[in-house]
C-alpha cells in the first residue's frame, strides 16, 4: 500500500472521512463486528445524495443503490463473491463497498488491475479509528 492515513472520529464526524475517500473504484471495508462498516456504508451512499437507506446485505450478499455497490462476505467469505459471480461487477462503473474484504479479495483486484483502498476500522471509546490505505 503506497498512501496511507490514520484519523480518529466520532459518527458525527464521518463526513469528515467520507468527503476524502474515492469516489469511485473499491474500498474494502475491514473491521470486527459492530465496530462500524455498515455505518460508513450508510454515510458514502448518503453524501452521493442517494436517499435509499443502506442496509447490511449480510444474507443477499449484494445490494445495489445506483452506481454504488454494497458487498458483505460476512457469512459466504470471498467464495460467495466467486459462487455468485459477483467479481464482475468490479469491472462496472462506481463504488464498491464490500465489508469483510480480505486478502484474497485484494490479490483478485490486483491480479486485473483494479485501484482499491482498504479502511480498517477499530473501536475505541466512543468514537472509531480508521486507517486508511491505498493499492
Amino acid at each position: 500500500m503506497s498512501k496511507k492515513f490514520e484519523l480518529i472520529l466520532s459518527e458525527n464526524e464521518l463526513l469528515n472521512l467520507v468527503k476524502i475517500l474515492p469516489k469511485d473504484g473499491v474500498i474494502v471495508l475491514k473491521g470486527n463486528l459492530a465496530s462500524g462498516k455498515t455505518t460508513l456504508v450508510k454515510q458514502i451512499v448518503k453524501f452521493h445524495g442517494i436517499s435509499e437507506v443502506a442496509t447490511s446485505p449480510t444474507f443477499s450478499v449484494m445490494q445495489n443503490y445506483g452506481e454504488i455497490y454494497h458487498y458483505d462476505i460476512y457469512n459466504s467469505g470471498f467464495e460467495g463473491i466467486l459462487k455468485n459471480g459477483l467479481y464482475e461487477n468490479f469491472f462496472e462503473d462506481g463504488l464498491h463497498l464490500v465489508e469483510w474484504g480480505d486478502e484474497n479479495l485484494m490479490k483478485l483486484l490486483e491480479k486485473f488491475g483494479l485501484d482499491y483502498c482498504v479502511v480498517e476500522i477499530e473501536n475505541l471509546d466512543k468514537k472509531r479509528k480508521y486507517k486508511v490505505s491505498y493499492a
